[in-house]
């Protein structure tokens, strides 16, 4: 029986084996208690796949998971959350790389309040073409979703960090990207929920955490460089059509009454119409029909608990 750990440190792999490896690697350069730490890699049902005995032989500290299929972020997520032994578990995904002193901050965030439920780092980009880390700021914070539109700003997003933002605080949400939260939260709340399969699950996590009575906070301090869109691509068909379904999907599952059918009536008479004209204007004829789509799977799910598709990867793409 291994020892408890005091985090678990949990990532997801889809075809990114080298961004995996560049993440382990940062995490092997930490001065932090490697005895303290266990690492979870889960491999979503990678269609390259992952050669046999690669982590064994090439990172023994890692705990390797391999899917049957492709469960999304949270349940890919959720795999190694039924097998971790920390007392704070870090999500944290493949394309990022952890700074020096990062476990360090949020583990003492985390001693010092005790109704902190989660809590993420800053959040920087990484510069690909140049192959290095810089000092644009992607994430130090969110504001609350506005219930008409069902958007919300990221703090911070593409200024310099000049250290303007020097102590944790409140936020409205984490980012998926890189987030830390406490194992009691999880027994209490239950684990990222899975039918968004790609967006929105942090953030519908945390309205459960919020509602449970627990903190969110934001650790500028703490650092991790963020490759973004790395896994998925920056204007893939795939993220369209997540980012529109579950867009509408959050709404349903932490909005009700006035509030809801305020937002439905937005999404309805501007959303839709001012959507569907850029796309078409833009000649993205593939975007507008699964924009269309994920409008039509909230409402299949609105009227029957039943409708799932056997293959969810595949519902933006099967028209």
């Amino acid at each position: 029986m291994r020892k408890q750990p005091t985090i678990s440190i949990i990532t997801v792999n889809y075809n990114g084996l080298e961004l995996t490896v560049e993440l382990l690697n940062s995490i092997r350069r930490l001065t932090f208690s490697k005895a303290q730490l266990e690492i979870f890699v889960v491999d979503n049902a990678s269609p390259k796949g992952v050669p046999s005995g690669f982590f064994a032989d090439n990172f023994p500290e890692v705990h390797f998971i391999q899917s049957e299929k492709n469960l999304g972020f949270a349940g890919g997520n959720n795999l190694a959350v039924r097998q971790a032994m920390g007392n704070l578990l870090f999500f944290i995904n493949n394309d990022a790389e952890i700074t020096e002193g990062c476990l360090e901050k949020l583990v003492a965030l985390f001693a010092e309040n005790p109704k902190l439920g989660i809590a993420s780092p800053m959040l920087l980009y990484f510069n690909e073409s140049k192959g290095q880390q810089c000092d644009l700021i992607q994430y130090a914070g969110m504001t609350p979703i506005n219930p008409l539109t069902a958007r919300n700003k990221t703090i911070g997003e593409k200024t310099q960090d000049v250290r303007q933002f020097d102590h944790p605080q409140q936020t409205a949400y984490t980012h998926g990207a890189a987030m830390m939260v406490r194992r009691e939260v999880i027994e209490k709340v239950g684990m990222l929920f899975e039918d968004f399969f790609l967006y929105y699950e942090e953030l519908d996590w945390c309205e459960r955490i919020r509602r449970a009575g627990f903190d969110i906070y934001i650790e500028p301090r703490a650092k991790v460089f963020h490759k973004e869109s790395a896994t998925v691509g920056t204007v893939s068909i795939l993220k369209t059509y997540y980012l529109n379904r579950n867009r509408i999907y959050f709404m349903r599952r932490n909005f009700g009454g006035g509030q809801l059918l305020t937002f439905g009536l937005f999404f309805t008479v501007i959303a839709i119409p001012k959507n569907l004209a850029v796309f078409i204007l833009r000649g993205q004829f593939d975007h507008a029909k699964v924009f269309l789509k994920a409008i039509t799977w909230n409402i299949k799910d609105w009227f029957s608990k039943t409708y799932k598709t056997e293959n969810p990867i595949l519902e933006a793409i099967k028209i």
